[in-house]
């Protein structure tokens, strides 16, 4: 049974205010700040996102009307790379960002710390670009790698994690788009392809979240990992496509758009008709340490809309409908844009808390507030304004599509896919 609905299920302006200001009390640690900055960029400051930049490089030049937009960005950068040297103990040469026992997370930083000195931020004042190249250096010559090649997510031994996929590979490509090194371009790629190999599972065709070391490895199908792996692909993706080498990247931009199709297409028949993910995807709630996250379902449903506006991919539309909806919908009828209440939200608490989330900083436990979640909510109603700025009748033909039972799923992928089709 599909049924098309009369409510918005999207969120105002003020409500993403809202949610954008407990992203930014929250965002303390390496990847939350790197995921906030990614955040700003493709909520209010689309041309430095290469999501949505119609080239790159972006402009060196800030037009004035995202100067006040990106200071909340290069304020991350800012703030990282004046506090390196004592966060460091006064390390000079080969270092992270910040310190951290990842050799991956600080690296999320890195896209904002290459624009500030992309842009002329601090007038010289800050050593961007030291910072920047110490953090590359230091993951080529000073984090251990696999033998053939793949970066550790970890400093003191090898161990790689689907997160990593995220905080790495878009910070190497805009690294050699900026500079013009095509052969740093290519190993964001080829270490995305590194860590397919070791993550995907050819069976279930989802990504294991921890191989490897002689830590605790962690080889289920973590929700969240598998939105981390498609949302990096597609920002390299991105990259790639609107860089001045795109047209010797064909067969890896094949590649990178059949890999997130891969995930969707692996992941999303384990969505039930609570329309949330559970935080192991092919186990149920009730499983021993498992449980609804709304979380990873917010990454992977922003991810689809992407994927629909830059691949062409869209059968998985009805599926990210059924969960923007779910996640953003309220008793409420209001639809003033001045509303920042969230009275009426199921998944949304009164203060603007994405809820039930996986505690950001214990993987296999359930937390109560998460900055990543926060950033995910923000970045699924960015792609979805973006999806529906398209104005694709396609698209917005899917849109109306609600999937309200689990035998409805397969029809709805099928309509999904008929109608990108023009039937």
């Amino acid at each position: 049974m599909l049924l098309s609905s009369g409510r918005a299920h999207s969120l105002t302006d003020a409500q993403v205010g809202v949610i954008s200001a407990r992203l930014a009390e929250s965002a303390l640690q390496s990847w939350e700040l790197g995921t906030r900055a990614q955040t700003i960029h493709e909520l209010n400051a689309t041309e430095y996102s290469v999501l949505t930049a119609e080239s790159l490089p972006s402009p060196q030049s800030i037009p004035s009307s995202l100067v006040s937009d990106l200071d909340p960005f290069f304020a991350i950068a800012k703030a990282v790379v004046s506090n390196r040297t004592i966060a460091n103990n006064g390390t000079t040469g080969p270092q992270p960002l910040m310190p951290d026992g990842s050799a991956a997370d600080p690296t999320s930083i890195g896209v904002s710390v290459l624009l500030a000195n992309w842009t002329g931020q601090d007038s010289g004042q800050v050593d961007y670009a030291g910072a920047a190249a110490d953090q590359l250096d230091f993951l080529f010559y000073k984090v251990p790698h696999t033998s053939d090649g793949a970066i550790s997510h970890r400093v003191w031994e090898v161990q790689l994690w689907s997160d990593f996929v995220y905080m790495v590979p878009p910070f190497l490509a805009h690294y050699g788009v900026i500079t013009r090194n095509r052969t740093l371009l290519a190993e964001s790629y080829n270490q995305i392809k590194l860590y397919r190999s070791y993550l995907r599972d050819p069976t279930q065709g989802m990504w294991k979240h921890v191989v490897g070391g002689s830590g605790e490895n962690d080889e289920g199908f973590w929700s969240t990992g598998n939105g981390w792996a498609a949302a990096g692909m597609l920002r390299v993706l991105a990259t790639i496509r609107e860089s001045e080498y795109a047209n010797t990247f064909k067969d890896e931009q094949s590649d990178l758009a059949d890999w997130v199709q891969e995930i969707h297409t692996a992941i999303y028949p384990h969505l039930d008709t609570t329309n949330v993910f559970t935080n192991y995807a092919d186990q149920p709630a009730s499983a021993p340490g498992n449980f609804y996250d709304a979380s990873s379902t917010a990454l992977l449903a922003s991810t689809v809309y992407r994927a629909s506006l830059m691949l062409n991919q869209h059968t998985f539309i009805p599926y990210a409908d059924r969960s923007r909806r779910t996640l953003f919908d309220s008793t409420s009828l209001s639809t003033s844009d001045a509303m920042a209440s969230f009275d009426g939200y199921q998944h949304l608490t009164t203060d603007g808390w994405l809820t039930p989330v996986v505690n950001p900083h214990s993987y296999r436990q359930e937390g109560n507030q998460s900055a990543e979640a926060q950033a995910f909510v923000v970045q699924l109603h960015a792609a979805y304004r973006d999806w529906v700025v398209s104005n694709t009748p396609a698209l917005k033909n899917s849109a109306k599509i609600l999937v309200l039972s689990k035998h409805a799923v397969a029809i709805a992928t099928l309509v999904g896919s008929l109608a990108c089709l023009g039937w």
